[in-house]
């Protein structure tokens, strides 16, 4: 009982700091989802609407495309970052001259800020200074502008995410790795296996949970981009880079539409843990039921 008591103790700082930061805000953002607020109009009260939000943005044309080229960014981005990040997770478990260097240069996008990320990205693509559309003219004859082309503004937008993420996936697929019994592996060599055969058979399943937790932490992380974008291509041009953070942010900020930008939050963060669960039920559950 003492020990019990003392857990809860030791514990008791994380959940008070969980529910003012965590649940409260959660609580408040749904509250307000089922109000009309504008606390800058003539009127700032909030005034009940009961689900009006949520009907709404089931047929809000810009809600609806801001979420379809939003998946589609998360698709593109997180599958690069899982296949570069491990072949840069293999390639880093073994030794190489300036291998040290190389890690240190690799892991260095982490530390930057997404704010001044966006910033560098948007410095090496401008047309008249930036290092990238100089190389692609001289090189290969193309005038990149992603201020023009909704194409090169997405294509840009995810190598700018895969260049700042995937140190993060490696570094979750190096510690997976090293921490992988050597048995499987040379009893599979012995019985003349080949790599692709160790790496569907053996590999993937044994990383499957490190793989998977790493797939979450960069579906929630590009579900909600933002500040990276916002300083790029501000959501343009047009409507092609207006993805659903980006979305969320103009209609709290500019619109000071709180209510329905409220609903879309809840909404978003519905759709996360949906994708979410499906993943773990699609890949864990069976192999946990299973064992």
């Amino acid at each position: 009982m003492h020990s019990q008591k003392l857990g809860w103790l030791l514990l008791s700082p994380t959940i008070v700091i969980l529910g003012l930061f965590g649940i409260f805000p959660f609580i408040y953002v749904l509250w307000v989802s089922f109000h009309s607020w504008n606390p800058f109009a003539a009127n700032p009260g909030m005034i009940f609407n009961w689900a009006e939000n949520y009907r709404r943005l089931v047929f809000d044309p810009q809600f609806l495309a801001s979420l379809g080229i939003t998946l589609a960014f998360v698709l593109f981005a997180v599958v690069s970052e899982l296949v570069l990040g491990y072949i840069l997770a293999q390639a880093l478990l073994k030794d190489f001259p300036g291998k040290a260097v190389f890690r240190t240069i690799h892991t260095l996008p982490l530390i930057m800020a997404p704010i001044i990320v966006g910033s560098v990205w948007k410095l090496m693509t401008t047309p008249s200074i930036g290092i990238i559309p100089y190389l692609l003219r001289n090189w290969f004859g193309y005038d990149l502008n992603i201020g023009q082309s909704a194409v090169a503004a997405f294509t840009v937008t995810v190598i700018m995410d895969i260049w700042h993420w995937t140190p993060l996936v490696t570094l979750s697929l190096i510690a997976a790795l090293v921490s992988l019994p050597s048995d499987p592996f040379e009893q599979a060599q012995i019985d003349g296996a080949g790599k692709s055969q160790i790496f569907w058979h053996i590999t993937l399943p044994l990383i499957r949970p490190a793989l998977l937790a790493t797939v979450f932490i960069r579906l929630m992380d590009a579900l909600r981009t933002v500040d990276e974008v916002l300083m790029l291509t501000g959501g343009g041009p047009g409507s092609s880079t207006r993805y659903i953070g980006v979305h969320i942010f103009r209609e709290v900020f500019p619109k000071t539409n709180y209510g329905y930008g409220s609903a879309i939050s809840v909404t978003v963060l519905y759709l996360t843990i949906v994708v979410c669960w499906l993943l773990y039920v699609g890949l864990i559950a069976p192999r946990v039921k299973r064992g």
